[in-house]
């Protein structure tokens, strides 16, 4: 199963990200649920944690990174992610390769659990 990349080029070229991603006929939807890794210090390192939380509940349903059509990011402080963009991008690389899918980020007052930086949701496309 693969999603076809929709990049108006009215919108201009995305970095890191895609602006649409329309996933097949017949295809199944997973919502996976806000995860974050509060256990760990520092953005990057909840950044990861959490992603990987979002990837197994995705491969526990059959799935893997190339099935998430969107993220959602929230994060509570947008200065930090501006700061650690590089390595945010290599966090993303290791763990899902050179896919980009749709993505969304918000900078939030807080998250329900007050240790957490990050928190990130997705929509994954299962065949």
């Amino acid at each position: 199963m693969t999603f076809r990349i929709v990049n108006p080029d009215a919108l201009g070229r995305p970095s890191g990200w895609n602006h649409g991603m329309l996933a097949p006929a017949g295809a199944r939807i997973l919502f996976v649920a806000g995860q974050t890794a509060p256990e760990r210090a520092g953005l990057v390192e909840q950044w990861a944690g959490a992603l990987q939380r979002v990837l197994e509940v995705v491969r526990a349903a059959g799935g893997g990174p190339e099935q998430i059509g969107r993220l959602t990011v929230y994060v509570t402080d947008r200065q930090t992610y501006i700061a650690n963009l590089k390595p945010l991008g290599e966090v993303h690389r290791r763990l899902m390769g050179r896919h980009f899918p749709a993505m969304a980020l918000l900078e939030v007052q807080g998250l329900l659990d007050a240790n957490a930086v990050v928190e990130i949701e997705a929509t994954a496309v299962l065949p």
